[in-house]
């Protein structure tokens, strides 16, 4: 088993990374859960949170809002409908989803309710747990 895999991230505006990795912490729709080198593949959701990435450079943090991740033995790629370098984004930033998911929310199918007030209570801890 190798001692580290790869990682990629991508949203529709860029590849905000792409390096080797030795452990990625991602919040999933199901719960967190940490990648490792050899790990059983997965596919799930993202929820909005913090990827946390050690790798041979250093750790390494992205917010995402929402997206999917593949996990292999090799590699995690992780495709977010938005993401940031941990360092860029600011609470700012994240005011103009904060209000359109809250407008989601309000205007939502009764089979979809649950899920859009779960993505705004996500993202509403996001941003409260920012500098």
């Amino acid at each position: 088993m190798a001692d580290m895999m790869q990682f990629d991230l991508v949203s529709p505006e860029k590849r905000l990374a792409s390096f080797e990795a030795s452990s990625v912490q991602i919040p999933g729709a199901d719960g967190d859960l940490t990648a490792m080198p050899g790990h059983s593949p997965v596919i799930t959701t993202l929820r909005p949170g913090v990827v946390r990435v050690q790798s041979a450079d250093g750790d390494k943090a992205f917010v995402v809002t929402s997206g999917f991740v593949e996990v292999t033995a090799e590699s995690v790629s992780v495709i977010a409908e938005r993401a940031h370098a941990g360092d860029e984004v600011r609470k700012d930033d994240l005011s103009d989803l904060l209000e359109e998911a809250r407008a989601k929310a309000a205007s939502a199918e009764a089979d979809q309710k649950d899920g859009a007030e779960k993505f705004v209570a996500d993202l509403v801890q996001l941003m409260e747990n920012m500098e």
